[in-house]
């Protein structure tokens, strides 16, 4: 059975590896696609015919409804060293959470609202790459960029096994 997954990027690719989640899209694209993708212009696009992109500077509530419709969700950000692994990838369940943040939503929340609001949430990870600058500067640092190849390996691999 093939399942349609939606992977979500978020994360300020203008302040060094916490663009992490645009480069390993960027790198999806070059795999997987003949066109290349402007995500920072688009921030919506189809890769294939069972998984599409999405990119943002942050998760907003309004994407509760796109991920209503997946039955897959990868979401992938930048972590700090508060969190030990260099590449940690968790299972997400829908589970909401107030933020003191006016427009900040975590991948939790995201899957509670597409569930209390539209009847459905997807079966979801977190891919989170841990950065080591974060000034500012578009380029990533040599080591965020490695295990961002990995990131994007892993994120296949998993689609793939659970298409199969």
């Amino acid at each position: 059975m093939k399942y349609k997954t939606l992977i979500l990027g978020y994360g300020n690719p203008d302040r060094g590896d916490d663009g992490v989640a645009l480069f390993i899209l960027n790198h999806l694209i070059a795999q997987k696609r003949h066109t290349p993708i402007n995500l920072l212009e688009t921030g919506f696009s189809i890769l294939n015919e069972s998984i599409d992109l999405w990119y943002n500077l942050q998760l907003v509530p309004e994407i509760s409804e796109i991920l209503a419709k997946y039955q897959r969700a990868v979401f992938i950000d930048a972590h700090t060293g508060k969190i030990q692994e260099d590449l940690k990838i968790s299972e997400i369940k829908p589970y909401y959470q107030n933020s003191p943040l006016t427009h900040h939503s975590t991948p939790a929340s995201c899957l509670s609202l597409a569930q209390g609001l539209f009847g459905s949430a997807p079966k979801s990870i977190l891919v989170s790459v841990r950065g080591y600058q974060f000034n500012f500067t578009n380029n990533l640092s040599n080591k965020t960029k490695g295990l961002a190849i990995k990131a994007s390996e892993y994120i296949l691999n998993w689609i793939n096994t659970l298409n199969e």
